[in-house]
Parts: structure tokens; C-alpha cells; sequence
């Protein structure tokens, strides 16, 4: 099995609504992401997918996000934890590249999973089912 990684950045503001702590209050994190690509096969130039590709992906889906209020964005229903941040990334990777979506045990090469930072010390992940 292989497994490729790229990263990206972006900066925004938040506040969690049905959360009773300092992160009700608006806030802001660099945010760090992470998007893994898994698979079984090689191409024709040995790689499991072009680095370029997966980060151009990548970079876009970030661009939406950055320096934003993600409360605005109607996607987190007012609720931009982490973890939905993560799932809004994947679905924007896969939109720009639909053959990475996990469609069932057999895809031989897929979007596995993503990481999104709000700090150092704290990751939330989305794996596709």
C-alpha cells in the first residue's frame, strides 16, 4: 500500500455555537491541513498521484476558507468544528478530482483521509466510510 501526503494552510475565524466555553466566543486559528491519498497501484511514472494535482486541489479548497468568518459559510450550519471543516475539505478535494472518492473496498486509489490543526496539539480527522 502507498500513501501520499500534502499540506495546506489557511487562517479563520470561528465560534461554536451549543458549546459552553471560551470557544463560543469568536475566535481565530492557522489552521494546518492535511489530505492523504491511499492506494495499491502505481501509474505509468511511478507515483500513486501527481503531488501537483493533490495540492492545487488542495490549495483551492483552502483558498475558500481563508481569512473568513466560517460561521458564514451555510456548510457548517452555523457549527464550523474541526471535524466538519474536515469533511467541507474532503468533499471540495474530491469535487476538483472525482476519482478520489472512496466509492466502495475495491477503489484502488482514493482520498483516505484528512487532517485539519486547529492547533499543534489538536487534529480532528474524516475518514470517508
Amino acid at each position: 500500500m502507498f500513501q501520499v501526503r500534502v499540506k495546506a494552510d489557511f487562517a479563520a475565524a470561528h465560534f461554536l455555537r451549543d458549546y459552553h466555553g471560551k470557544c463560543e466566543n469568536l475566535h481565530g486559528h492557522n489552521y494546518k491541513v492535511y489530505a492523504h491519498v491511499q492506494g495499491s497501484s502505481l501509474d505509468e511514472g511511478g507515483m500513486l498521484l501527481d503531488f501537483t494535482e493533490l495540492k492545487k486541489a488542495l490549495k483551492a479548497v483552502c483558498e475558500k476558507l481563508d481569512h473568513r468568518n466560517l460561521n458564514d459559510i451555510g456548510f457548517f450550519d452555523q457549527n464550523p468544528s474541526a471535524e466538519r471543516i474536515a469533511v467541507y475539505i474532503y468533499n471540495g478535494i474530491v469535487e476538483q478530482i472525482p476519482d478520489l472518492k472512496k466509492s466502495d473496498e475495491a477503489k484502488k486509489t482514493h482520498l483516505w483521509a484528512v487532517d485539519v490543526f486547529e492547533t499543534d496539539n489538536n487534529r480532528a480527522r474524516y475518514l470517508p466510510e
